[in-house]
């Protein structure tokens, strides 16, 4: 089965490429020939989940699958949630992690958690799977790999960050690990 993954972020592709197994041959926009910005207007995560899924669908008839993922900050009513690739107005992940450990400051509850919402439109058809795992927001950065945010985010249960493990331990119990496991088992019920 051909599908569309409806993102220019290597390390997405990365990962779900990791995730999606041999059935599937995985196409990126650059592959489609879409060099368009992908809308991303909906103001909440599964909304721009299913604007970049259908501007996909609905240019290049293709089926395809588009995620949106965010950090919510429990201490920051749910900041910086849809606006965390830009949390300090650009995409520079240390300035956004900068800027989140500075609105922290002097807060009791560092609870955080990660959702991931992928948006699969199968043959015109719409379904959307979530993933969220659940953690904390360190004081500091640790560890060099991952991105984003993933070297401040502890994940419950574990004494490293998303930055200080393997892509292989990260990929097992990620957010947007989780939710493409949901995809990926929908996706194989239609392959019987």
């Amino acid at each position: 089965m051909e599908l569309c993954f409806a993102t220019n972020n290597q390390h997405k592709i990365q990962e779900v490429k990791a995730g999606l197994g041999d059935a599937f041959t995985l196409k990126t926009l650059q592959d489609i020939g879409c060099e368009d910005e992908l809308p991303e207007a909906s103001g909440t995560i599964p909304g721009n989940s299913r604007q970049k899924a259908d501007y996909v669908w609905t240019h290049y008839g293709i089926s395809c699958f588009a995620d949106d993922s965010g950090l919510e900050v429990e201490a920051l009513d749910g900041e910086p949630g849809v606006d965390s690739a830009f949390y300090s107005g650009s995409r520079d992940a240390g300035k956004n992690i900068q800027k989140l450990l500075t609105n922290l400051e002097g807060k009791p509850s560092r609870k955080a958690r990660f959702i991931t919402v992928f948006t699969l439109i199968l043959h015109g058809v719409e379904h959307q799977f979530e993933g969220v795992v659940e953690g904390q927001i360190l004081h500091e950065p640790r560890g060099e790999g991952g991105f984003g945010y993933d070297p401040v985010f502890l994940p419950d249960g574990y004494d490293q960050t998303f930055a200080e493990m393997s892509m292989t331990q990260k990929g097992a119990i990620s957010h947007r690990s989780r939710a493409l496991a949901k995809m990926v088992a929908y996706l194989e019920k239609q392959l019987v």
